[in-house]
């Protein structure tokens, strides 16, 4: 059976055609899955695991329902969802997975990551990311009413979209020496990550030793699912071209 790979949903409620393409593949594809990853950012936003949000809700008891059934669900923060904690993977029977982690992947090591790590010319992002990412900063933002974390959260994504607008394409994409360097000190040949909503295969030289990077794409307007088989890899995303 094949091992699956996801990244990038944003799943929200002003957007309930991808909530439904996503709950569509969690009753087909991923129950004739051996696992599925999902390699973080899978919500647009997430304030807290005691947010009643019904669609939150019906995405959870989809999610239960697969892993009830029998296959593995690993989930990884992204950078719009790493408040997501152990209650949210009790209520779905989903497993946190640690950014990065190395698994074995058909008898290759393979280090998987959600990739907004690598992305090191975004400097600013990188200050911000630091800040959010600090036990203390989340102990006093999950202290918060749930209203005053919405309005945090809605700002953020609103400066956000409007930095992007200004930065180049360059910038908030990863960085080649960081990728190298990330692969090199845990000793893989095979990195698979998201964030960067730009589904490719790519193959390089480093260290002496030929490596494969493979992006995941998003879900804005259409599935990205990475499938591996018996040693087999498709990136199954209309935006590759092969």
């Amino acid at each position: 059976m094949p091992i699956l790979f996801i990244s990038d949903l944003h799943l929200d409620p002003v957007r309930p055609q991808i909530t439904d393409l996503f709950l569509q593949f969690l009753a087909n594809d991923a129950r004739q899955a051996d696992s599925l990853y999902i390699l973080g950012d899978f919500f647009e936003a997430w304030i807290g695991d005691d947010d009643p949000d019904p669609h939150h809700t019906r995405v959870a008891a989809a999610l239960r329902q697969l892993t009830a059934s029998g296959v593995p669900v690993h989930v990884m923060h992204g950078n719009r969802d790493f408040l997501i904690g152990d209650s949210f993977m009790q209520r779905t029977g989903c497993r946190l997975l640690d950014d990065p982690a190395v698994i074995e992947l058909g008898g290759v090591p393979t280090l998987l990551m959600h990739g907004d790590t690598l992305c090191t010319d975004d400097i600013e992002y990188q200050r911000f990311r630091s800040m959010v990412r600090d036990p203390a900063w989340q102990r006093q933002f999950l202290s918060q009413p749930l209203e005053t974390r919405r309005a945090f959260a809605a700002q953020a994504r609103s400066e956000s979209k409007s930095r992007s607008m200004e930065k180049s394409e360059s910038i908030m994409d990863v960085n080649q020496h960081a990728v190298e360097k990330a692969m090199l000190e845990h000793g893989v040949t095979r990195l698979i990550h998201g964030h960067t909503h730009r589904p490719a295969i790519h193959h390089f030289i480093a260290g002496g030793k030929s490596l494969t990077r493979i992006v995941l794409g998003d879900w804005y307007e259409q599935a990205s699912v990475l499938q591996m088989d018996a040693g087999r890899i498709l990136l199954k995303d209309a935006r590759v071209r092969e």
